[in-house]
């Protein structure tokens, strides 16, 4: 049997939620230490419910076996998994294996009671068991439909922004490639879309069928899905949509259901399928929020490139914090994609009831257009209160030619908006339901102004009181250049420490694709906005980069999108860090036109943690010289600040040969005493005396700012018995949970607390009937080298 010894695991200490006392497996005969297969994720192993794993198996995979120079036929790998599998049965025997997976991926789906999960732990062959979690589209907001009257096709401009025409013009359409779209399916009846697919169309995953359709409305199993088409139209489109590649070929693999949801299983084998169905590009805007590179669809990723495929996967959107890249983003080799927001006008707005009453947090929140919104300067309009917004909520208001007065809740601002102006409103006002800020919302259906929570109800007052009217003064306030959306996702990532995302790309308020399922009137579009809608226009510059280079590689591809990337700055002028921006903003031409490549195209040095004397580390990177000439390189590292304790070495000038490539070495020297514990960013500067190449790096001194504990779930059982779930990125010296109550947020008693315990996800168990009756909040903590963080579970009530 062929083992695999190369890579590490986050594993967590297994502690039984029903009792608290560590699973400890009995002896083994030989007198060796017991081991058991780590498990990778978050798996709930205290009820006899059925739970699907995800189960990787010791003998590599076909691909990783021919990446390491062994060798492995299929037939050989399902002897090993089928060993396994009757291994698991015996034991198990109301286990059934749901998928299969050897090509890029060794191992089985498996579905068994919950409980039974930690008796396949010891099982031989046995090399990792995952949670089969649940992805979700990443998208931030929901969709906006536009109506086919109010259309045109300058609507769609981030492709034009990103260079894509100039790409067109010298004749780079993405013809020939082939780009693989692992979502919702794809409408491909789309008008816009239908010459991208052929005969074939891919495969749906969750009915198991060669038709991957999107989700129609009124399915019974869950709510319509237009996500993948929007993402494809992005790509492909060639119609009143035109996308990045508009003459690439596409495949769709349904592997997210009704509502935009799959799980892990799914995923796996979408990615399998797509390299084996010949995509040269695949694209997955979907993800999970679990900051591991370890965990099994970046694993699938990280193989899918070494096989060739360019993978490209969104970054996330649960910024602007770090550390919230989640899987597959956290795949060492797939480029992860951040989101950004194209330049904008930005305005200031103020609004005006009756004399001695102000509203002093007013501000734009989102419009259609620079027009629609200034219609509004100057101008009184009626306004109603319409509740929060939803389509009931205008029955019986009147709002037609007026302003709708909205409080924030229970669905998304663009859907507010939308239902305003079905009703008939020229614009909105949406206040905060609590204290705090709202976000701003690009391209909402009417001109939206927003208002924090006291200054909402003291409009409300106002129209109580008879004060019907409001007067709106709007007025130009700057032009803002290309910015990082703040629900981007940002890294690093937890255990490589490496940068993320790898480059940005636009993602709000992005026009493409969508289904109508109405074969009488196929023309549907839509707005839509997070990093879902930037990883498509990536796996399309990717189509155009591959046509004009088709010897490239997958790592020529990275680092020329990377190498070329635009830096990005902030609305006052400061240069976002790289785990917000990654390499910057791609831009095709530029990425098409490299004549040096510098790989990888962005490094992280690590973690120095050396309390006494100097600490080294030796890394090397390549250059590839691709013109035709000989050139001299030289070299230049910068760390923000300059600071005294970071000293980097290297070659001062480097002459490559035309066509040629050369390892280039960098010895990084830190003195811990000398610097304060933190995160250092720096950038390598490679300059061939015309272009200049920049790439980024980070390290960081002592022990990393991750957060101690990021995610906390809980529940609470009808006797009172709390069981709850913890993910430690790196264990922690002390564990607990903190209670508050409910209504003063005074701090009552810590709970299940423990010592020294691993990284990884920590469950526990705790007994609420010593709190009084009443309403508590439930928070985690965890220590750590002197560092503590805590993160709040949910509301219990104790009876």
């Amino acid at each position: 049997m062929m083992m695999r010894t190369f890579r590490t695991f986050v594993s967590f200490t297994l502690i039984l939620l029903l009792t608290l006392t560590s699973y400890i497996p009995v002896s083994q005969a030989n007198g060796e230490s017991p081991s058991l297969a780590p498990m990778v994720g978050e798996i709930d192993t205290s009820s006899s419910a059925l739970e699907t794993v995800i189960v990787e198996i010791e003998d590599p995979s076909i691909i990783e076996a021919k990446h390491q120079g062994q060798k492995q036929s299929k037939n050989e790998l399902k002897q090993a998994r089928q060993s396994v599998i009757e291994q698991i049965q015996d034991l198990v025997p109301s286990s059934t294996v749901t998928h299969e997976y050897d090509f890029l991926f060794s191992g089985f789906a498996l579905e068994l009671p919950a409980h039974q999960i930690p008796s396949i732990l010891g099982i031989d062959g046995v090399h990792a068991v995952y949670p089969n979690i649940e992805y979700e589209v990443e998208t931030d907001f929901d969709e906006v439909v536009i109506e086919k009257d109010a259309y045109s096709p300058e609507m769609l401009d981030s492709a034009p922004f990103i260079g894509a025409n100039d790409a067109w013009e010298a004749g780079y359409t993405g013809e020939g490639i082939t780009v693989a779209i692992l979502d919702t399916g794809v409408d491909y009846t789309h008008p816009d879309l239908v010459h991208a697919f052929g005969d074939y169309k891919g495969w749906d995953f969750i009915d198991n069928n060669d038709d991957p359709q999107e989700t129609p409305p009124g399915d019974p199993r869950g709510i319509e899905t237009t996500h993948g088409t929007h993402v494809a139209g992005t790509v492909a489109a060639n119609g009143l949509i035109k996308g990045v590649a508009p003459d690439a070929n596409l495949l769709a693999y349904r592997v997210l259901g009704p509502g935009g949801r799959g799980s892990t299983a799914g995923v796996i084998a979408g990615i399998e399928r797509a390299v084996q169905d010949g995509a040269d590009i695949m694209n997955l805007s979907l993800g999970n929020t679990l900051n591991d590179p370890d965990f099994a669809t970046s694993i699938a990723l990280d193989w899918a490139m070494a096989e060739g495929v360019v993978a490209v996967t969104s970054n996330g959107n649960s910024g602007p914090n770090n550390w919230t890249v989640g899987s597959p983003g956290t795949s060492r080799d797939a480029i992860s994609v951040g989101a950004t927001r194209l330049p904008y006008n930005k305005y200031k707005a103020s609004v005006f009831t009756s004399d001695g009453i102000d509203y002093p947090s007013a501000d734009i929140m989102g419009f259609p257009s620079d027009e629609e919104l200034l219609e509004l300067d100057g101008e009184t309009y009626e306004y109603a209160f319409a509740g929060l917004g939803k389509p009931g909520d205008f029955e019986g208001v009147d709002v037609e030619g007026k302003i709708a007065l909205i409080v924030r809740g229970e669905i998304p601002f663009v859907e507010k908006a939308e239902n305003a102006k079905a009703a008939g409103a020229v614009g909105a006002i949406i206040y905060n339901n609590v204290a705090g800020v709202q976000p701003t919302v690009p391209g909402l259906a009417i001109p939206t102004i927003m208002l924090s929570n006291e200054d909402g109800l003291k409009m409300r007052n106002e129209l109580e009181n008879g004060q019907n009217t409001v007067t709106f003064s709007i007025e130009f306030d700057k032009l803002v250049g290309e910015t990082v959306a703040d629900f981007s996702s940002r890294g690093p990532v937890m255990h490589t420490w490496m940068i993320k995302p790898d480059v940005s790309a636009p993602g709000v308020a992005i026009v493409s694709t969508i289904p109508t399922h109405q074969p009488d009137d196929p023309y549907g579009y839509g707005s839509r906005q997070g990093t879902s809608m930037a990883s498509p226009h990536v796996a399309g510059a990717a189509a155009l980069l591959l046509e004009a280079h088709p010897n490239w590689g997958v790592d020529h591809v990275k680092a020329a999108l990377m190498n070329t990337a635009e830096n990005l700055v902030d609305e006052n002028g400061n240069r976002y860090p790289h785990n917000t921006q990654g390499a910057g903003s791609i831009r095709i031409v530029d990425a098409i036109e490299s004549e040096t490549l510098v790989t990888p195209g962005s490094h992280s040095f690590g973690t120095f943690t050396k309390e006494r004397g100097k600490q080294v580390e030796r890394q090397h990177f390549t250059i590839h010289n691709l013109s035709n000439k000989r050139k001299t390189y030289q070299f230049d590292v910068q760390f923000a600040g300059n600071p005294d304790g970071i000293k980097v070495k290297t070659s001062k000038n480097l002459r490559v040969q035309p066509g040629k490539t050369q390892k280039i070495n960098f010895n990084v020297q830190v003195d811990a005493r000398k610097l304060d514990p933190g995160y250092y960013e720096g950038t390598i500067i490679v300059s061939d005396g015309s272009q200049t190449v920049e790439v980024p790096t980070i390290l960081f001194v002592s022990e990393p700012d991750y957060p101690r504990v990021t995610t906390f779930d809980l529940d609470i059982d009808e006797n009172g018995v709390l069981f709850g779930s913890a993910y430690l990125p790196n264990g922690a010296e002390e564990f607990g949970l903190w209670i508050y109550t409910r209504d003063t947020l005074e701090y009552v008693t810590s709970a299940a607390v423990v010592q020294n315990i691993g990284k990884g996800y920590h469950d526990v168990t705790w007994d609420t009937t010593e709190l009084a009756p009443g309403r508590y909040y439930v928070f985690a903590y965890a220590e750590r080298l002197g560092k503590t963080d805590f993160v709040l579970g949910d509301e219990i009530v104790v009876k």
